[in-house]
């Protein structure tokens, strides 16, 4: 179950196999969470740390008029909370957006790996240092990016990480949002959002049907995206 957590920190550097064992022992509760559901809730004090194995999930927070603003998407592999180890209590809050099976990693368990594993303490440092590059780009796209290019680039964005966890399916992804979900992704109406998609199918770029989308052209997407997969770290290298 923790492969894509593995294919992930492989991603970036060499992983023994008493890391793997490591990893094992922490993270072994299993969960299952339906479309909707709170992976963790804001506001929430947890004891442990969130592994998506399965499924798709994104960061989120809602304003005091109930509106909602998607921050992240989270993919197999990825650790969701693992700076709750640290901030303790939760300042926005981890949804499904498909069906997500989910692992735990003990707070207490994970302390031990920071004082006995430095390389592998390392390597899951990176990952929160990835979370916060992420942010940035998703800043920039939402700021100052065209709203066909900050589309392209979310694109672009999820199919490399998902094609490091094996979720990829040549250069086609299954991706289960709605229109009004992906309007909340890009702080858009839902009309407005229809427009975006719209104009980025008539590009002949991709295809986007049936809750899959297919990269018909990954040079033209990436270059309307001017998407640099750079700040995602996937250079393999001792760290």
């Amino acid at each position: 179950m923790l492969e894509p957590l593995y294919l992930q920190l492989l991603q970036h550097d060499a992983l023994s196999d008493i890391e793997r064992a490591m990893l094992a022992e922490v993270i072994v509760t299993g969960k299952d969470f339906a479309v909707g559901q709170d992976l963790v809730v804001a506001g929430s004090r947890p004891l442990y740390s969130t592994v998506v194995v399965e499924g798709l999930a994104a960061r989120y927070k809602v304003l005091e008029d109930g509106g909602r603003q998607f921050t992240a998407f989270q993919v197999p592999g990825d650790f969701v909370d693992l700076h709750a180890f640290l901030l303790k209590t939760m300042d926005h809050g981890i949804i499904a957006l498909s069906p997500c099976r989910v692992m735990f990693a003990d707070h207490g368990k994970l302390r031990t790996i920071t004082e006995k594993a430095p390389h592998l303490t390392r390597l899951l440092w990176l990952d929160t240092l990835v979370d916060g590059a992420i942010h940035r780009e998703w800043i920039v796209a939402m700021g100052r990016r065209s709203k066909t290019s900050h589309l392209a680039h979310l694109i672009c964005e999820l199919y490399i990480r998902l094609q490091v966890v094996k979720h990829t399916d040549g250069t086609s992804f299954r991706f289960p949002l709605s229109q009004a979900e992906m309007a909340d992704v890009m702080g858009l109406s839902i009309v407005h959002m229809n427009r975006v998609i719209g104009a980025l199918r008539k590009t002949g770029l991709i295809s986007w049907a049936n809750h899959t989308i297919s990269i018909l052209d990954w040079d033209r997407l990436a270059a309307v995206a001017e998407f640099d997969p750079t700040y995602l770290s996937m250079t393999n290298e001792p760290r």
